[in-house]
Order: C-alpha cells, then sequence, then structure tokens
C-alpha cells in the first residue's frame, strides 16, 4: 500500500509533469527542449530563480539563529519545562498554514500593530508586506518548527560530559562550546537547514500572501504559467528544474551529513 501511495500522489503527477515539459512546446520555442531553453535564457525569470534562492538563504539563516538556541535550551532545562518549549513548537506548527500566514498579514500590514511601533520608537514608515521583508519573517515564521526539531534531535543526542572534560582541561567554556558541542551539532545544522531551505524553495502560500507580483518567487511564476497561461509545459520545465536542484542539494547534503555522522559518532548516542 504504501508504495501504491507514493506511485499516486507522488510518481505520476511528476511523471506527466516530466512528460508535458518535453512534448507542450509553449510559444515561440521549438524543439523537445524549447520550454527549458526559454526558461533558462529568460533573464526575467533567472532573477526570479535567483531571488528564490536568496529569500531561502535568508529564512534558514533566521530559522537557524533563531532555532539552534532554543533547541539547545531545550536540551538543558527540566522534563516539564522541555515539555512546554516543545508544545510551544508544534501547536503552531499544528495549526493552519493559511491562517497563521492571515495573521501576518494583519500583524506586519500598513494599519497593524509591528508598523505602529516601529513608527512610534522613531523608525519612520517601514513597509513590512507586499515586499521580501515580509515574505521572510512570514516564511521563518512557518518553518521554524522545521529546524528547531532535527536539531533537538541531534542536540539531544550529543554527551554534554564533553564539553565538562574539555573544560577540565583546560578550555574556556566558549572554546569548548565551539571546538566540541558545534561539530557534534553538525549534522543537525545541515539536516534542518536542509529541510528549511528546500521547503522555501517551493513554498506559495505566504510569498502570494505576504508578497506582490513585482517579487514573486518561483512558485507564484509555475502557479501563474499552468493557471492563467495553461502554459503546462513550461510549468513543467519550471517545476523539473527547481526539483532538481533541490535533488542535488539533498544529494549533496546527505552525503555530507552521513560523513560527519560516521565521523563523530563517538561523541554521540547518549547523555
Amino acid at each position: 500500500m504504501p508504495v501504491v501511495f507514493v506511485v499516486l500522489v507522488f510518481v505520476y503527477p511528476v511523471g506527466s509533469m516530466f512528460r508535458l515539459s518535453f512534448t507542450e512546446i509553449f510559444g515561440d520555442a521549438t524543439g523537445v527542449l524549447g520550454n527549458y531553453h526559454w526558461y533558462l535564457t529568460n533573464d526575467v525569470q533567472l532573477a526570479i530563480l535567483r531571488r528564490t534562492f536568496v529569500v531561502a538563504a535568508w529564512v534558514t539563516s533566521i530559522c537557524l539563529l533563531v532555532g539552534f538556541p532554543y533547541a539547545y535550551l531545550m536540551t538543558r532545562v527540566g522534563p516539564r519545562t522541555r515539555l512546554l518549549m516543545l508544545a510551544a513548537v508544534l501547536l503552531p506548527f499544528w495549526s493552519n498554514i493559511v491562517a497563521r500566514t492571515y495573521a501576518w498579514v494583519i500583524l506586519l500590514g500598513d494599519v497593524g500593530p509591528v508598523r505602529s511601533v516601529l513608527k512610534t520608537v522613531g523608525l519612520g514608515e517601514v513597509h513590512l508586506i507586499g515586499n521580501m521583508t515580509g515574505v521572510t519573517i512570514g516564511a521563518a515564521q512557518v518553518l521554524l518548527p522545521f529546524m528547531i526539531l532535527p536539531l533537538y534531535a541531534t542536540l539531544n543526542r550529543i554527551d554534554l560530559r564533553l564539553l565538562d572534560a574539555a573544560e577540565s582541561l583546560g578550555a574556556k567554556p566558549r572554546r569548548a562550546f565551539l571546538g566540541v558541542y558545534l561539530p557534534l551539532a553538525l549534522p543537525g545544522i545541515l539536516a534542518g537547514s536542509l529541510i528549511v531551505f528546500i521547503l522555501t524553495l517551493g513554498f506559495y502560500f505566504t510569498p502570494a500572501f505576504l508578497g506582490s507580483t513585482r517579487n514573486s518567487l518561483v512558485s507564484q511564476q509555475i502557479v501563474t504559467q499552468v493557471n492563467q497561461l495553461l502554459a503546462f509545459g513550461r510549468g513543467g520545465a519550471m517545476a523539473l528544474v527547481l526539483l532538481s536542484v533541490a535533488l542535488v542539494l539533498l544529494a549533496v547534503v546527505s552525503i555530507a551529513t552521513r560523513r560527519l555522522t560516521k565521523a563523530l559518532g563517538s561523541g554521540t548516542g547518549g547523555r
């Protein structure tokens, strides 16, 4: 049954999209690679592709900067506090993504409380919606659990006695943290960063609600090609380029994580 489910919901749609990208040539393009040639030589589309990667990098960085201290703190507090912190991560995670995005529309809007506070403290007329600032903030909040949970799973397996051992040998706490703890946390950092980065590449709802058509991302362009222009071949080509990049990143990070886990395995596995 799991194989049938995967075939129905993933293999068949992706296969159909793959076929259409070669068979439904749109506009003036010619040849089986016409859609790919159009996409990879179109300056506007390439600029949107670069913007998508920049936004994904920003969202990943923000999630890591917020998620790492949070996950680390979860490993140092008592069971009851850890349960509350875990609930604070999971409860928004289980709520509807559209509702959460609309909440950000209200908070960051021109008459919202965030803009009023910024204006009160003297930052002037700051526009937080209809641009990449709003998209980055909203996407980082929505995807933060995908960073915290893999990080916590890795950090929770690090033997904290290694820090005590490093400090007993003369290393200062900062040196022990950077030289001992952080390398052991790298598999979790890579896993969480990869998940957030790839999810941001294909994110649609938050960029559609908090961004604008002038600053659209690849996911919005794919929807435009398919739903408005009925250019299924172009949409398929764009989606497959994005999927190929994601698979390459997944393969590279998986290999790096496996090697790191094997090399650092002696430092994890129990507390």
